[in-house]
């Protein structure tokens, strides 16, 4: 088995490659070939030494996977051998609210991840992967979609006549685009360039506001919905794009926090916060109920993820590389 570890972080941060001979599942476990696994933000700030929660050295990295059954433990009702899974972003939250437990048991923090050929786990760990889906696309799945899938949902549900806004063509802002056009939603996206304008429209973004040369795209926004403002905000920048979103979200509506890619320090104006009338709420991915029904949805209108460049296992570097460019669109993968 190949298998890779990160040992340190930052300038002294590097994978070792080990060769490992896989165990055999015990009674609630089955024996995985891993096909596939894809890239997140997440996995770079590890790498970098800048995620905020602690990691443990040494461990295998990545939390997204698509595998094979090769072998079912003695009580494994689940799956049979053949099947086709995907991993579950937080094991053990199988339904119901965040428990402060799974924030404590994270591949590559505190678990060995799938960055590897061969994977025994908890069959209670894994959904089954959409029919139409390759073992590539279904890597996709557990973090960026279901992330999006979430960040629609919750509370107020995204639907029709709502107006949802996308930022960047990473996998969580493309993820949100298909999932709101298939929920009935229009979408306005911000990018940085023309031939990623293209793609969003082809996509189905409605309108694409271009953040570098209208930094105020959040007024821009605002303009577009006839000063009405915008009903959800997949707020993927973070630091560096919340106070534009202020600016866009409507009264009453959502900015559903989800990752921190865009750098800066700005100072968020409580009155701006608070005049908004905004409701604001973190996304945890999502445990495995939500996941088996975005894979539902995901079967029913046989939805595609968007795909950026595929790399060997062994040329994770130039993977990881080609995520920290940003100049991916969709998601980065690798082959196992």
């Amino acid at each position: 088995m190949t298998a890779y570890r990160l040992l340190g972080s930052g300038q002294d941060g590097r994978f070792t490659r080990e060769d490992d001979v896989p165990r055999p599942p015990r009674h609630d476990e089955v024996l995985l070939r891993v096909h596939a696994s894809a890239l997140n933000f997440r996995d770079v700030a590890l790498l970098q030494g800048w995620y905020p929660l602690p990691r443990q050295d040494g461990l295998i990295q990545l939390t997204d996977a698509a595998a094979e059954v090769l072998e079912t433990g003695s009580e494994v009702s689940r799956f049979v051998t053949g099947d086709r899974v995907c991993s579950t972003f937080f094991p053990g939250w199988f339904g119901g609210s965040f428990p402060a437990s799974s924030a404590r048991r994270q591949y590559g923090t505190q678990l060995d991840g799938w960055m590897c050929q061969y994977k025994t786990v908890r069959a209670e760990d894994l959904v089954r992967l959409p029919a139409h889906l390759s073992y590539r696309e279904g890597a996709t799945l557990p973090c960026a979609a279901l992330t999006a899938w979430n960040a629609l949902h919750g509370r107020y549900p995204v639907g029709p006549g709502d107006v949802v806004l996308t930022q960047g063509t990473g996998g969580v802002a493309l993820f949100a685009l298909q999932f709101a056009r298939m929920l009935g939603a229009s979408v306005i996206a911000t990018t940085s360039g023309d031939t990623k304008a293209a793609l969003l429209h082809q996509l189905g973004a409605t309108h694409v506001i271009n953040y570098r040369s209208t930094p105020d795209w959040g007024l821009a926004a605002r303009e577009l919905t006839g000063g009405v403002g915008v009903n959800r905000i997949v707020e993927i920048g973070g630091p560096g794009t919340l106070a534009q979103s202020l600016q866009a979200v409507a009264n009453e509506g959502e900015i559903a926090l989800v990752g921190f890619v865009a750098p800066g320090q700005p100072q968020v104006d409580f009155m701006q916060l608070f005049m908004s009338g905004a409701m604001v709420r973190r996304i945890n991915v999502g445990n495995r109920l939500e996941f088996e029904c975005m894979n539902a949805a995901i079967s029913q209108h046989g939805l595609h993820p968007v795909l950026d460049q595929d790399f060997a296992l062994d040329d994770h570097a130039q993977a990881f590389e080609r995520l920290m460019s940003g100049g991916h669109s969709g998601k980065v993968t690798l082959r196992h």
